[in-house]
């Protein structure tokens, strides 16, 4: 009997996820992990914590918490508000999901005899024997495929692209073959306390966070100007490191306006009534690191390419560190760039925009 630790949120799809482990035959230890928390936000922890305990209170499973707010301030809180400074776009879910739950929570899961932690992701996990791939410059008897899953609209493979075949091989996620229609229904039907509570939205673990107003905490207001594509001045901002490309602005003409472009050193924004303006999008664009998770694409052959969480996929090929688009598309450095095998729906990981990659 294999000992797994669930990531207990708090909410209903790792309360399910621990319910079904449970339901296999694992001998299951619910953990919640306790964050970093600002104290200028209204934080949820406390409750999702009493929740969290309810669980497994009601699945009769034991229940630890692990305190690892030193590991999440510095590998993702800090990292994002450093990487804003810089006037780039990160995805802090990308590391908390590094960093933290198959990061720190493992090693701490593992010391208290852990064989395999466990979230509500919605991806899938698959094992497959080795076809002769070199992973990791050794060839293995086995190997792991993380594959999107299957509710389109809650998958959540473009922010497990960083994780490794180790990662792989000791995870599991128990719902990402279910809709979360299903996910509902299994909570309802076994009587799950929080079989009905809504799903937080927004930064990893602090729910719903508006991202301009938590970073002036820490990055001073510098007001600039607001330029559109012909370089007539329209408005003001309180400075360029505040948003990212894409970004809809409140109305400033009486029209919508997206961020198209961002001049870090005269503190200007462009902005453009078309949030895809292509005038400035671009099809190729340099890479950083890159990490895949089976083996490396192959050049020449057509992948699909996502530069947001449920963004547009767009048909790339891959050579070196450029990823090249289809059509042109505007994205920002810092942005993560997840590749999936179209056919399969696999991840086969990914990597950080840097810059066009005309201008190297």
């Amino acid at each position: 009997m294999q000992t797994v630790f669930v990531g207990l949120s708090g909410g209903v799809d790792s309360a399910v996820s621990a319910y079904l482990l449970k339901k296999e035959g694992y001998n299951v230890v619910g953990a919640f992990i306790k964050v970093w928390e600002p104290d200028f936000l209204p934080c949820t922890s406390s409750q999702d914590r009493l929740d969290a305990m309810r669980v497994a209170a009601h699945l009769e499973i034991p229940f630890v918490t692990y305190d690892l707010a030193d590991e999440y301030k510095q590998g993702v809180v800090d990292y994002f508000i450093d990487e804003y400074k810089k006037g780039r776009t990160p995805n802090p879910d990308v590391m908390c999901n590094r960093e933290v739950k198959f990061g720190a929570f493992w090693e701490q899961a593992q010391k208290d005899g852990a064989d395999m932690i466990a979230t509500g992701h919605y991806a899938q996990i698959q094992k497959v024997k080795s076809s002769g791939l070199k992973v990791a410059g050794k060839i293995p008897t086995t190997h792991y495929r993380l594959l999107r899953g299957v509710d389109e609209s809650k998958d959540q493979s473009y922010f497990l692209w960083t994780l490794t075949q180790d990662d792989l091989s000791h995870s599991l996620f128990p719902i990402g073959h279910l809709p979360k229609s299903e996910v509902r229904n299994i909570a309802d039907s076994v009587g799950l306390p929080n079989a009905i509570k809504k799903d937080s939205q927004g930064l990893c673990f602090l729910g719903h966070v508006d991202m301009h107003e938590f970073l002036k905490h820490y990055i001073p207001v510098e007001v600039g100007v607001v330029h559109d594509t012909e370089g007539k001045e329209i408005g003001r901002h309180d400075g360029v490191w505040f948003y990212t490309i894409g970004q809809r602005l409140p109305v400033i003409t009486g029209e919508k306006m997206f961020v198209v472009r961002k001049d870090l050193k005269k503190n200007i924004l462009v902005v453009s009534a078309q949030k895809n303006d292509n005038n400035l999008a671009q099809t190729t664009w340099e890479l950083s690191d890159i990490h895949w998770i089976r083996s490396k694409p192959q050049e020449g052959e057509v992948y699909e390419g996502e530069t947001r969480y449920h963004g547009t996929r767009h048909s790339v090929r891959i050579a070196g560190n450029v990823i090249t688009f289809e059509k042109p598309v505007l994205a920002a450095a810092g942005q993560s760039v997840v590749v999936y095998e179209p056919q399969s729906d696999e991840c086969l990981g990914g990597g950080i925009i840097e810059s066009h990659a005309d201008n190297r």
